[in-house]
């Protein structure tokens, strides 16, 4: 449990947001600006306390996860595919952490490859005692898709969606949110589906990304979202000064 007890916010920026997923490592700076300033307006309003944040890939992980054959399950023991994936998440990392910094956000990085793993059934294991202890210390702790050692397999990817599971059930964290670049999830009409219990009712219209992604898509996030145990939602970019207010943002998730 984080030292405050209550208040906690998780919030993932979906690997869309930050970047051009249809470009090869290339930031998408005007998004990232736009999710900055919400960060920095949400502290310094007091609407949030404890922050933490998670991002995800986009083009840079996920498009050399994709080359060399990596993802959640498929895992490898090449040190240049080791290198190559996490060296372009720390890239990207930088970029977020930069942005966040020049807003006087008290951004530090934690980077899941040095700290997190799986077991030989692809349990993830990811100790929190050290974004508890950053968050009691005034800090936002900033993680990332990642690898993570596999026992047996190498390395596997981690992604962003697992990650605020594991962070917000450990946390007990208040607001959960993932912000991507669509409203929220949509039905086959393209309209937001205001709130999902049961993922067998919107099975049939969760698509995957149409942009390389090696974590699932859609569909993943709203599984991961429905294990927790607290409510989440799923919003775009324009909603996230919406959500840190604790205001109905995208769509409701909630088992």
């Amino acid at each position: 449990m984080t030292s405050s007890g209550t208040g906690t916010t998780v919030v993932k920026l979906g690997g869309s947001v930050v970047t051009d997923k249809d470009r090869d490592e290339t930031l998408d700076a005007d998004s990232l600006e736009t999710a900055a300033d919400a960060v920095a307006t949400a502290l310094g309003s007091g609407d949030v306390e404890d922050l933490v944040i998670v991002h995800g890939g986009g083009s840079f992980g996920h498009v050399h996860a994709s080359e060399h054959g990596v993802s959640t399950t498929d895992g490898t023991h090449d040190v240049g595919a080791v290198h190559a994936i996490h060296g372009a998440m720390k890239t990207l990392d930088e970029f977020v952490l930069q942005r966040l910094l020049e807003r006087d956000v008290p951004a530090v990085p934690v980077h899941p490859f040095s700290v997190a793993s799986r077991d030989a059934e692809g349990r993830l294991d990811l100790p929190t005692a050290p974004v508890e202890t950053m968050l009691a210390e005034g800090f936002v702790p900033v993680l990332h898709g990642d690898v993570v050692s596999h026992r047996g397999e190498g390395v596997t990817i981690v992604s962003g969606d697992e990650l605020i599971v594991e962070l917000a059930t450990a946390l007990e964290a208040e607001r959960v949110g993932l912000c991507s670049t669509v409203p929220g999830v949509l039905d086959d009409t393209g309209d937001v589906i205001e709130r999902i219990e049961d993922y067998a009712d919107v099975e049939a219209v969760l698509g995957t990304s149409e942009s390389t992604d090696v974590t699932g898509g859609m569909a993943a996030k709203v599984q991961a979202l429905l294990a927790l145990e607290s409510r989440a939602s799923i919003f775009g970019l324009e909603s996230l000064p919406a959500f840190f207010r604790g205001e109905g943002a995208g769509t409701t998730i909630e088992s």
